[in-house]
């Protein structure tokens, strides 16, 4: 029987990475992202591939997805990959906007978690939920302050829920990414000048032990796991998948 799978997130990037993924390895798809016009390559694609536009943390746009997941075939599981990057200082940013920004990244993440929860619950047949996460969680870059605090907030959502509805066939794990070569990576080093996008590239590169960043290819891989039986005993996890970034530690010679 084929699986289906919400993914949010995924009119680019990494979203439509582990879609077409997916797809590929014979699931059915439902692609959420609130920029309609991103999702224009998944209606192109109607084959096992269906598109729901909107904000990933209203529930109302949650259960349609899961609609129309259910009408491909059971939902097996459900990727929480939608998320904004916005730079904020505490001392300069208003504490009502900061929780906004936190909140921008972590309900999407909790509705997912409910609306899936409750699906698998009704089906009685469990499920799987990867949620993405970031090394910020644990080591966070300077500005990066309502980004790192929802990510930190994602993984212990995410134990919790593997805690809570474990026994009744749920599973949920998290991957913590390094830096992935998307097209917010890409705009980044547009918008420099050749050396000064060169020095970028080169100092990320140095962050990761393996010597580059990560492509979405390679995050699709790692979530095709997490969903699939293979991962059938692992729950609760957060997997580092950054290349070695978050074990790497400052060389004092270095320089």
């Amino acid at each position: 029987m084929r699986r289906s799978y919400v993914v949010t997130g995924a009119g680019r990037g990494i979203g439509r990475a582990v879609a077409e993924r997916l797809v590929e390895d014979g699931g059915a798809v439902v692609a959420v992202d609130a920029d309609e016009r991103a999702l224009q390559w998944a209606a192109d694609r109607p084959r096992f591939l269906a598109a729901v536009s909107g904000d990933a943390a209203e529930e109302a746009v949650a259960e349609a997805a899961a609609d129309a997941a259910e009408r491909f075939g059971a939902l097996g599981g459900w990727v929480n990959n939608a998320a904004v990057f916005r730079d904020a200082d505490l001392h300069a940013t208003a504490p009502a906007r900061m929780t906004e920004l936190i909140t921008a990244n972590l309900a999407p993440v909790v509705t997912g978690c409910a609306v899936a929860v409750r699906r698998f619950l009704g089906a009685g047949a469990g499920g799987a939920i990867v949620n993405v996460s970031s090394h910020q969680a644990q080591r966070p870059v300077p500005g990066a302050m309502a980004y790192a605090s929802a990510k930190a907030a994602v993984e212990g959502l995410t134990r919790a829920v593997a805690v809570d509805y474990g026994p009744h066939g749920v599973r949920a794990n998290a991957l913590a990414l390094g830096s992935v070569a998307t097209e917010r990576y890409a705009l980044l080093l547009a918008g420099r000048e050749p050396g000064e996008a060169l020095d970028i590239r080169e100092q990320l590169a140095r962050l990761h032990p393996l010597g580059r960043v990560g492509e979405p290819e390679e995050v699709a891989d790692a979530v095709a796991y997490l969903l699939g039986d293979g991962a059938r005993f692992l729950t609760g996890a957060v997997v580092p998948l950054d290349g070695g970034r978050s074990v790497r530690g400052h060389d004092p010679e270095e320089a």
